[in-house]
């Protein structure tokens, strides 16, 4: 990451406990950097009952579904197929043999239909979701429930946020999810910001609701992982200070909120 003669802002909306792991890597790789926390979902958990009939496996597509889980307990498989390395890392601490598909929805139905596991299984997940995982092995033919464990509730920007959006310096804007990317979106709008925006995208979707705003500039990061999200937001810090980012360092996948 590079260094700058000021100090950047950069504007952190993840839940607060994925936000943090990102802030400390964010942090080691670019202290310079003026950090604003400003949680833009908070995940509520919901009671819910596995299925009596035995599942061979869970489907995980978030390291929140694996907190609902911990939080739930009950008697679980013992495996767990996971869409990053993130999720996975999680899942394997709570005593789950995890695999992780290293990608999107895609790459974990890809990863979950060469590896043929016996049917049912079991996809945990929130309320807002992607990819359609269920219903495309179903498609198939691998027979696979679906369950909401979790919601996450959106939260409004905080001050700090709101200051930086309103006043004249870039601020840089990392964004990991479609809902939070419209939630940013909608908040901007809301509070009337006027800096000019920055924004880093985890992929084309996440983008979407972002384009909007003409004169922003938007990098999209080419993988869903938190080394990519780095890279991108390199870019546009370089593009903005005139020097060359650095390449990324190898971090753990980001997977969805």
């Amino acid at each position: 990451m590079v260094r700058q003669s000021r100090p950047f802002v950069v504007i952190l909306t993840r839940p607060a406990e994925q936000g943090a792991r990102f802030a400390r890597d964010l942090a080691a790789r670019a202290p310079d950097l003026r950090q604003i926390v400003s949680p833009l979902m908070a995940p509520e958990f919901l009671p819910f009952d596995l299925p009596d009939r035995p599942v061979s496996a869970l489907i995980l597509t978030s390291v929140t579904a694996v907190q609902a889980l911990q939080r739930n307990g009950g008697a679980l498989p013992a495996r767990a197929y996971c869409v990053g390395a993130r999720t996975a890392a999680e899942a394997q601490a709570l005593g789950l043999e995890a695999q992780s598909a290293d990608g999107d929805a895609e790459a974990l139905v890809r990863l979950i239909l060469s590896d043929a596991p016996p049917p049912p299984l079991l996809h945990l997940h929130g309320a807002e979701t992607r990819g359609e995982i269920a219903q495309r092995l179903n498609s198939a033919g691998l027979e696979t429930f679906s369950q909401v464990i979790y919601c996450q509730k959106p939260q409004p920007l905080a001050d700090p946020a709101i200051a930086a959006l309103r006043g004249a310096e870039p601020v840089f804007l990392p964004v990991f999810s479609p809902r939070t990317a419209q939630i940013l979106a909608d908040e901007l709008d809301r509070i009337g910001a006027i800096a000019p925006l920055r924004f880093a995208a985890i992929s084309e979707a996440t983008a979407a609701p972002l384009r909007r705003f003409e004169r922003a500039r938007l990098d999209i990061a080419a993988a869903p992982q938190a080394d990519a999200m780095l890279a991108a937001l390199a870019r546009l810090i370089a593009a903005e200070a005139e020097v060359e980012p650095e390449g990324p360092k190898d971090y753990l996948g980001s997977d969805e909120e």
